[in-house]
């Protein structure tokens, strides 16, 4: 049975909490990166990939590479939720976009992403099982006719004129 997964998918609300805001007043550049996981963890459990695979099979998924741009400051006790879109998958591997989007609207971050199927006994990248490629497959093409953002894949580097 086919899955229908939304355009984009969008996580539950979850709220910044005290112990993440730095002495500068506003959320520490590390929980960017945390809110932005537990955002996957929620769309990983949809695609099969929750904490029940990875006991049955040793298998997980590895972060390979992941930038992130900070758009727009938040502070504690804001609520955001977290998109996820697909952008290109493999058997081994796929690549992705997230944003983090405050509960006014805007976006306060970006993520791009490439993770990798990992067997934890090597460990080693291998193939993904089929009831999972097919649930990427779908969505895949939920994603398919989604824009890919501007920002997509371009380096880091200073700017110089």
């Amino acid at each position: 049975m086919t899955k229908d997964f939304a355009k984009p998918f969008v996580s539950t609300p979850m709220t910044v909490e005290p112990e993440w805001i730095d002495y500068n007043g506003h959320l520490n550049m590390a929980f960017y990166n945390v809110l932005m996981d537990r955002g996957v963890d929620q769309i990983w459990e949809e695609l099969g990939f929750g904490p029940e695979y990875r006991a049955r099979t040793g298998c997980t998924t590895f972060s390979a590479e992941y930038h992130m741009r900070y758009v727009r400051e938040i502070h504690e006790g804001d609520k955001v939720v977290v998109t996820f879109q697909l952008l290109d998958h493999t058997p081994k591997s796929f690549h992705f976009y997230q944003e983090l989007i405050h509960e006014e609207g805007w976006i306060s971050a970006t993520g791009e992403g490439l993770s990798l199927h990992v067997d934890q006994s090597g460990p080693k990248v291998v193939p993904m099982p089929p009831d999972i490629q097919a649930n990427l497959e779908a969505l895949m093409a939920a994603h398919r006719d989604m824009p890919v953002p501007a920002h997509v894949g371009h380096p880091i580097g200073i700017r110089r004129k």
